[in-house]
């Protein structure tokens, strides 16, 4: 269906750049920030029928205000850092003070914010602002997205597309999972049991269950690999070399090898750190680089994730192919 198809490519791209906006604030690398205040002024203006501007534009580092609407009465400010004193040390400016009567939101670009919705905050200048309604994240905007009507997910779906399309280094990526999954089934065959692949399902209802918190935004950026994956494994078992089975069994394996001592988040950072271990044992010097490493095994664990062949499925499903 074209509006499931619509929703998930939406989905799935603010997720992976509410990822990247994290990952990046980490190393205090923050261009990525800057620009998502641009994304989300004509984000918010297509979800909402704002006319948002971008007040930093005009006047550079205003405080506690990245975007303004004029027309409607509404500022907000556009943060990677989710906590109360950051909402509150917003409200409490003096320049909040030119704003009386005008409604402040707050969104949260990189982490989730429903504990943060929760919270009482000192709002000394009267703003209009009601947590519940609003703080953003990306899970609250996705909600909105979903009620949607079709001709407007298609006009976000295409601006979406022009703002973060796929990744220029798509073909790269691709040829370097070639390469990997090459690497990762040099095992001997007959070491193994048959394994049947699973469908797909409820990823959500997946991530929930195992307390995946903290890895939920990285199965998010990368499960949009999943394709690009069985596409690999498909032309590699299409010639009978069953390069998928060695390497689900072979990540497998790394799962068994933790599971019994480690959970969630942290069983998931075995997992994946096993993987790269893995894959620099095999490479030659030079043939990979460490981000095509980190990338590639990130989007091969996911892959196995979502597959059912590591960490325990929700009661009540059943994902195995006959």
């Amino acid at each position: 269906m074209n509006r499931q198809r619509l929703f998930n490519y939406i989905e799935e791209h603010l997720f992976v750049l509410a990822h990247r906006v994290e990952t990046r604030g980490k190393l205090n690398i923050l261009d990525l920030h800057l620009h998502s205040e641009n994304f989300y002024r004509d984000f918010l203006n297509l979800l909402y029928g704002w006319k948002l501007e971008n007040l930093n534009r005009v006047n550079q580092n205003v405080e506690a205000i990245d975007l303004i609407d004029k027309t409607n009465k509404i500022i907000i400010q556009v943060s990677s850092t989710n906590t109360k004193q950051k909402v509150e040390s917003a409200l409490q400016k003096e320049s909040m003070a030119n704003y009386i009567g005008w409604s402040f939101k707050f969104i949260s670009i990189a982490r989730p914010a429903t504990n943060l919705r929760q919270n009482t905050f000192s709002n000394p200048h009267g703003l209009n602002f009601l947590p519940v309604n609003d703080i953003f994240d990306i899970d609250s905007l996705v909600r909105e997205v979903f009620g949607l009507t079709i001709d407007k997910l298609q006009e976000i779906e295409t601006f979406i597309r022009k703002e973060l399309g796929n990744d220029a280094t798509s073909m790269v990526i691709e040829s370097d999972l070639t390469r990997i999954i090459t690497m990762l089934a040099q095992v001997d065959f007959s070491a193994f049991d048959q394994i049947k692949l699973d469908n797909d399902f409820q990823i959500d209802t997946k991530i929930d269950y195992n307390d995946l918190i903290k890895s939920k935004a990285v199965i998010k950026e990368y499960k949009i690999w999943q394709n690009s994956v069985s596409h690999i494994y498909s032309a590699f078992d299409a010639e009978g070399l069953n390069k998928s089975l060695f390497v689900l069994q072979k990540i497998r394996n790394f799962y068994l090898e933790h599971c019994c001592e480690l959970k969630g988040d942290e069983l998931l950072d075995a997992v994946r750190n096993d993987v790269k271990t893995e894959i620099r044992k095999h490479a030659q010097s030079g043939e990979l680089t460490e981000e095509s490493i980190d990338i590639c095994s990130d989007v091969i664990v996911v892959d196995a994730f979502i597959r059912c062949k590591i960490f325990e499925n929700p009661a009540g499903y059943s994902y195995v192919t006959a």
